[in-house]
Formats: C-alpha cells, structure tokens, sequence
C-alpha cells in the first residue's frame, strides 16, 4: 500500500461512520416552506394607447421582449382556416420594411437575435431577444414588422406549401388524429373545432394578410412586454420616437363567435392498422372566469394531472400495466369553455378494458371523498408547481401581460396559492360530480377495431367512424 492510500483509507472510514452515524429516510427531511414574491413589474399606456409591462434586470447585458396582438384562429372564415398561423409564419419571414426576407434573416443573424412569432386561438404573439446594444435597432425591426410587413409572394408561397403538406401528414401520428377528432366532437363547426385543410389553405391568398393585418395591428390592440438591461428613461423615449408616429386607424375587435351544439356524445373510432390503440375521453368545460378552477385544478391533480401521484396513473399503469402513459386535464378556455380531456394509449387487447377503468376511476372521483393524504399531497404540489413556473423575470411579465389580456382578475397570481390552500375534499367532490360525466363523454378510439377486447358498440354510446381522408 502506497503513503496516499495509507493516508486516505481512515479519512475514508470516518466520513463513511459518520455518515451511518446522522444517515436521515428521504421521508424525514423537512425543507423551509417555498417562498415566492411577484415582482414589481411597471405598467405604462403611450399616448397613442400601447400598453407596456416593464421590469429591469441588469444581471446580464440582454433584453427580451414580447408583444401580443389580437388576430388568433378564432376569427379565421371557415373556408380559409389556417389564415392565422399562415399570417403569423409570413410575419416572421416575409421581410418588413425596406428589408427583404433575406436581408431581415441577414441582419437578426449579425445581431445574434432570436425573433419567433406565432399564433394561437386568440391572440398573435411577437418575441425578440437580443444584445442590450442593438435594443434600439430591435425596436425599429418590430415596430416595421407590426406596421409595414412585406409578406413576401415567394415566402408566402413556400409557408402555403408547407402548411399543405404538413395537412397531408397529419393522419401519420395517433394522437394528431385523436386529437382533432375530439375537438370536432367536441365543438362541431365552431372555429374551435375546425383545423386546416388543403383546400381551405389554398384558397387564403396574400390579399388576405394584408387586410388582417390592417383590421388587426392597431396600437391601442398592442401588449408590449420587455425586461432586461435597459434604462427605464431611455427605453421609454425610444418607444415614443419610434412608435409614437403610429396613430389609430379603423382597427376591428376580433369576433368571438358563440359555441354551437356539436350533437349527443359518440365512440369515434378511426380506423388505423396499429397494434394498440390511442384512447381519448372528452367534454365540454370550463373558462377562466369559473370561481371552480381552484378546486378543479385539485380534484384534477388527484385524477390524473398528478403523474405518478394520481388515481389514473396509479391504476391504470402502476397496478395494471395497461398503459405506459395516462393523463387528465382541465383546459380553461381564456374566452370560451376550453375541454376537459383523459387519455392513455394501450394495447389494442385492452382497450374496452381500459376505457371501463378509466370511467370507473373517473365514477369513484364523484362519488366518494377524496383522502386527507391526497388532498394535502395535490395542494402542496401545485402550490410548489406555481413557484417553479416561473423561471425568469420575462415570464413574469408575459404571464401579467397575458392575464391582462384576457381579463383576468385582478391579483390572479397573488392569490393564486391562499385559493389552493383553501381547497377541501367537499370541494373536491362538488366539482366532480358537476364537471365529470363519464357516461356523457365523448370517446375517441384511434387503432385497429378488429383487435379490440370488445367491439365499440359494447360501450354504451352511437359509434361514428372518422374519416382520415378527409382533407
């Protein structure tokens, strides 16, 4: 033995006994409770009605910024859907200004800025990162893509053309066709329930983006977020010397059209030679504005929201091993009721079996009450969840901008964890018995019928076939 192993080998036993000596069961440690602050975050509105949510951070020389306007697929006709996401698409490629596509790409790639847009149900959202040095020139790149987009006809051709054959590859993955069956099962002709088509891609044209971007790009419709190193005073008369030129015009509110009966709930079985099945169970929900939603987000945790931890998953993969994956969740919808949707993929051999366990689990949730343990596990889960869903400072600003937007009520993220607390297994129950209907649900089957355990007819509902060629 060497003088370094004989030096060290007692080193060794010692720390080894102490540790055996102070050795703690995982079960045993207690941590001080989580603590979690809003910041302060500065709300400002410029003359011409441009709201601004500020936060300075100097800990790193960047500055990020998002800005949220009013155009989202909610308002897309029925025989152009897609024009959303295809006006978004072009915002971020089409050039802007006197900078053509290429040029602009040019310019972001010399600034090491990162520029993304996209589109969702009911709002377009703009984001830049970027170097604190080149923050004026970014503000002068937004503010040309927001007033002055090129959409280029060559770029505008070539996000057409994707999106089409993105549209004829949909049907390759289960769960995109599960997916939108539902939401058409669900909401019907309603925009919520209509996704693209060849057709109707095609036949939205670039007069299209132009006339959307005149209704929609108003400033008194702009939410601007930024955070980062920049200087309050001097960011301030930036924005002014740059947007301050942009004067309200004849700018339209974005229509939200009311839900339409989508008819009595049904199996929809889509026909796919896989060798197990995708299983979706779904219903109508709830909105933002539902004085439940504490008590939901529980009672769902509980359900299946909680991984590992929940009724769902505990039975159907851990007990049973039917299913590598299952879930639940409750989508509160910021205009309208959003769904509430439960789903597994299992073996195509047990898939009757599995949609019985899953209602069965769903019945057990409104009939009978949940336990101390579980009640205190889902509450203290969500509550250390929201600490943690905010990772920076810019998150903060985008989620108060967002709550803003939509209307939220006031102190939403400073209440948000007292409302948790407040949960009781009482509430629990209620809110299952009113919300959960597993006989009323509508359930989609996307697999091979002819292996199922037992045939879709058996479970209590009209089958309806789903066309995948629908296009």
């Amino acid at each position: 033995m060497n003088s370094f192993a004989r030096y060290l080998l007692p080193l060794l036993f010692l720390f080894l006994g102490a540790c055996s000596a102070s050795s703690v069961r995982p079960d045993q440690l207690r941590f001080a409770p989580l603590k979690f602050e809003v910041p302060v975050i500065e709300q400002v509105e410029l003359p011409n009605g441009i709201r601004l949510y500020l936060h300075e951070d100097h800990e790193l020389p960047l500055v990020e910024m998002s800005a949220l306007v009013g155009s989202g697929s909610i308002a897309d006709p029925a025989d152009k859907t897609g024009l959303a996401d295809l006006f978004a698409a072009l915002l971020r490629t089409g050039g802007a200004g006197r900078l053509t596509p290429d040029a602009f790409d040019r310019r972001l790639e010399q600034m090491a800025a990162d520029f993304v847009v996209s589109a969702d149900t009911y709002a377009t959202t703009l984001g830049l990162s970027l170097r604190r040095t080149d923050l004026r020139e970014g503000l002068e790149m937004l503010d040309e893509v927001l007033r002055r987009p090129a959409f280029d006809p060559q770029r505008f051709e070539l996000a057409r053309r994707q999106a089409i054959e993105l549209v004829r590859r949909q049907d390759d993955e289960p769960e995109s066709v599960a997916s939108r069956a539902m939401m058409r099962a669900l909401y019907g002709e309603h925009p919520l329930g209509r996704t693209p088509t060849v057709a109707s891609l095609q036949a939205v044209t670039r007069e299209d983006l132009l006339r959307l971007q005149k209704r929609s790009m108003q400033p008194d419709s702009l939410w601007l977020g930024i955070t980062g190193d920049f200087d309050r005073r001097e960011l301030l008369r930036m924005l002014t010397e740059i947007f301050g030129t942009w004067q309200s015009g004849a700018g339209e509110g974005q229509m939200i059209p009311p839900l339409v009966d989508a008819g009595p709930a049904a199996v929809w079985v889509a026909e796919k030679d896989i060798p197990q099945t995708t299983i979706l169970f779904g219903e109508i929900g709830v909105d933002k504005d539902n004085p439940d939603l504490p008590a939901l987000r529980v009672m769902n945790f509980i359900l299946g929201g909680g991984g590992f931890n929940s009724r769902l998953m505990r039975e159907v993969r851990s007990n049973r091993g039917l299913a590598y994956s299952v879930y639940s969740y409750f989508q509160p919808g910021r205009r309208l009721p959003g769904p509430f949707i439960a789903g597994c993929e299992t073996k195509s051999g047990s898939t009757a079996a599995v949609v019985e366990l899953m209602r069965k689990i769903m019945e057990e949730m409104r009939n009978t009450p949940v336990s101390a343990e579980e009640l205190a596990l889902a509450r203290e889960s969500l509550i250390n969840s929201f600490v943690f869903a905010f990772a920076d400072s810019h998150e903060v600003v985008t989620q108060q901008m967002r709550l803003d937007y939509y209307r939220y009520p006031e102190g939403y993220l400073q209440t948000y964890r007292d409302k948790i607390a407040a949960v009781t297994a009482e509430d629990v129950l209620r809110v299952a018995r009113q919300y959960l209907h597993p006989d009323r649900q509508n359930l989609v089957l996307v697999g091979k019928a002819a292996s199922f355990d037992a045939p879709p007819e058996s479970l209590g509902l009209p089958v309806r076939m789903v066309n995948l060629h629908s296009r």
